[in-house]
């Protein structure tokens, strides 16, 4: 296959209900595609990047710089068999694993393509159905939140997530446990504790929680290790998990006992691949992480999460509890008993909607220039 063409795309898409971390409040995603042709197939990739730099050192804007100045160019007039090719290509610039997942995953989507074969089946998964949670942010009141959780099991999710910060945490397990006792619940901090809030994390074990996601901080194994030590409670590593060596890290520091495995934190499916595959022969479970992702990058996690290594509800719901339209169809549906079928049509096997993508687009810009930099 031969990349003929690049095109960034940057969409405005509301989300159908604010999502709160302890990073702060999300009302409307800034939605970055990158379109490629290859051979007469068009393939799509999203850049999981957020508004701004607290999640990670990315953003939107500088991966539409780094993909437009410096990655774009690098694959324009290539000949690429298939997309585990694509790391290599981009190896000399150091870091923006968003930047790169974005034309990555798009590859491997063209290539699935070009095989006539599913994405899923292209990455050696194997399921024909996931199971899946969902991660429920910040609310404005307890009530609130206790509410979005009945609603959510109600819709069949097989795992709750609830999302958590110093003053917003013992009182909202113990609510929602006097409530449900027996439901799958787990939270996630986003590092937002110190090693000082040990006794105050102890408390967590109380509340049978599936794990306790990313407590820490962001770049950290060795202080996570230490308070493994100290629960009882499962820790799983998300932001501090950037490749491959930092999964062997954790692990055998003992570190985490589960891994949140996102294919745009990580740099793409490769690497995704190589953390799974060392996950899965170290008996450690992964998930599949969401980053309020469109229906292409949410379409891509749903063909990650059929490897046998994902044997716990990942993030990956439907696209209906984000968008009032998604950009693809048919939109992501997640069945009554909690789970996602998976098709045999080639690719990821949903269809991108190109008429609502030009009228959600503020901003595009078609790479020219095929020759990579010096």
């Amino acid at each position: 296959m031969q990349i003929e063409a690049i095109t960034l795309r940057e969409l405005h898409m509301p989300l159908v209900h604010f999502f709160e971390t302890s990073f702060g409040r999300t009302t409307e995603r800034r939605v970055m595609l990158v379109e490629l042709t290859l051979d007469g197939i068009t393939a799509w990739g999203e850049c999981v990047a957020g508004e701004h730099p607290y999640y990670s050192e990315e953003t939107i804007d500088t991966a539409w710089y780094v993909i437009q100045e410096e990655l774009a160019p690098a694959l324009l007039g290539r000949q690429i068999i298939a997309g585990g090719e694509v790391p290599a290509i981009l190896q000399r610039v150091r870091g923006h694993r968003m930047a790169k997942a974005a034309l990555e995953n798009a590859v491997w989507e063209a290539e699935a393509q070009a095989k006539q074969i599913p994405l899923w089946k292209l990455l050696g998964g194997g399921r024909k159905e996931i199971a899946c949670g969902v991660s429920l942010g910040i609310q404005n009141s307890p009530e609130q939140l206790m509410e979005k959780v009945a609603l959510e099991l109600a819709a069949g999710y097989q795992r709750i997530k609830v999302k958590c910060k110093p003053g917003w945490d013992i009182q909202i397990f113990q609510r929602i446990r006097e409530r449900w006792p027996e439901i799958l619940l787990s939270c996630d901090a986003n590092s937002a504790y110190t090693l000082h809030d040990i006794e105050h994390l102890r408390q967590f074990d109380s509340f049978n929680l599936l794990m306790i996601e990313q407590p820490l901080w962001n770049d950290d194994f060795y202080f996570h290790a230490a308070l493994q030590k100290q629960l009882k409670t499962r820790i799983c590593l998300d932001e501090a998990i950037r490749n491959a060596r930092d999964a062997r890290a954790a692990i055998e520091l003992g570190s985490c006992g589960v891994i949140n495995l996102k294919v745009g934190r990580v740099g793409g499916f490769s690497e995704a691949l190589a953390i799974h595959d060392l996950a899965l022969a170290n008996n450690i479970p992964v998930w599949c992480g969401g980053m309020l992702e469109s229906g292409i990058g949410r379409a891509q996690n749903v063909a990650l999460s059929t490897l046998p290594g994902f044997t716990l509800p990942g993030d990956v719901s439907a696209s209906k509890r984000y968008w009032k339209e998604d950009i693809i169809e048919p939109e992501v549906i997640v069945s009554k008993t909690g789970t996602i079928s998976i098709g045999n049509q080639a690719g990821s096997g949903y269809e991108v909607r190109n008429d609502l993508i030009d009228r959600l687009t503020v901003r595009k810009n078609p790479v020219r220039n095929a020759a990579a930099r010096s």
